[in-house]
């Protein structure tokens, strides 16, 4: 049977890749976003998947709309 499943390191990679560009620290990111850094840590690693409101959050702190991030992830897949 056919399960679809969202690969976590690619999720990571892409705000990861994000964060990067805009020249932030996770520290920074985390507190603009309002998630604790260990929490970014692990989606950047690929170890959890940002729930929408999470993702919604880290692309308002990023000031980059979330459906770029999406297309982004969808690249990586």
């Amino acid at each position: 049977m056919f399960e679809p499943t969202l690969d976590a390191k690619a999720v990571g990679k892409v705000i990861s890749d994000f964060r990067k560009r805009k020249k932030l620290s996770q520290e920074v990111l985390s507190g603009l976003a309002d998630i604790g850094r260990t929490h970014l840590s692990a989606i950047e690693r690929g170890d959890r998947k940002p729930t929408l409101e999470t993702l919604y959050r880290i692309s308002q702190a990023l000031d980059v709309k979330m459906s770029d991030i999406i297309i982004e992830i969808e690249k990586e897949l």
